[in-house]
């Protein structure tokens, strides 16, 4: 098996421990059938801490100067893999969220590359295998059991939002010492570009040893 873009590629028959549920288990998912689930550690003002367990994705790479751009190459590839370019022709339901895999490097002036990712459905996540992808830059892999430290907020994802919420959860982290994952973080979206109001995004950096909690408020 090999590391690509955070996420382990490797064959479909290894059987995958998913969380994947009904999105009426989730507030955070009101657009789509099925939604990544978890079990959640401790929370905080700042910030909170999750476990996730392994998961199979579907992910395509995008680059560009601007993130939005990059963003929109890659998930136009995996929405037309997910409506039937694929080698059974077969559509597939949206799951939620997306994630994007972003380097915290990122700078207006230079070009990113950019790692979108759609969650496979619970049909996919066992023993049934997905269908291929026509487009040869689709690819599946497997997101490995993980706790994430999680920032939400409202609004559009967009660069400028990126690097302030990242920013803003390695504050937090570094005020209390947590060892994390460094150098990239992940971008979550949980709703269609159609939804207006009362939006849902994450920013999570991935726990490294024990997670640190943050303190209760008073």
């Amino acid at each position: 098996m090999v590391y690509v873009a955070g996420i382990v590629v490797l064959v479909f028959s290894l059987a995958v421990e998913a969380r994947i549920g009904n999105s009426s288990e989730s507030g955070l998912c009101t657009e789509t059938k099925e939604c990544l689930l978890y079990n959640l550690t401790c929370t905080g003002e700042e910030y909170e801490v999750r476990h996730y367990e392994t998961t199979k994705w579907v992910s395509a790479d995008g680059e560009s100067v601007f993130m939005e751009v990059a963003i929109n190459r890659a998930f136009w590839k995996l929405f037309k893999y997910i409506q039937g370019e694929n080698d059974a022709g077969m559509k597939i339901d949206m799951t939620a969220p997306v994630v994007i895999k972003t380097k915290d490097s990122t700078s207006i002036w230079k070009s990113s590359a950019y790692t979108v990712s759609f969650l496979l459905p619970s049909t996919f996540q066992h023993s049934q295998s997905p269908p291929l992808p026509t487009d040869s830059s689709v690819y599946f892999g497997v997101m490995p059991d993980m706790k994430v430290y999680v920032k939400s907020y409202g609004g559009w994802l967009i660069g400028l939002t990126s690097r302030m919420k990242s920013r803003s959860l390695r504050e937090s982290l570094d005020a209390v010492n947590a060892s994390y994952t460094k150098g990239y973080h992940y971008d979550v979206g949980y709703d269609s570009p159609m939804k207006m109001t009362n939006r849902h995004n994450e920013v999570w950096y991935l726990v490294e040893g024990e997670p640190v909690c943050p303190a209760a408020a008073e």
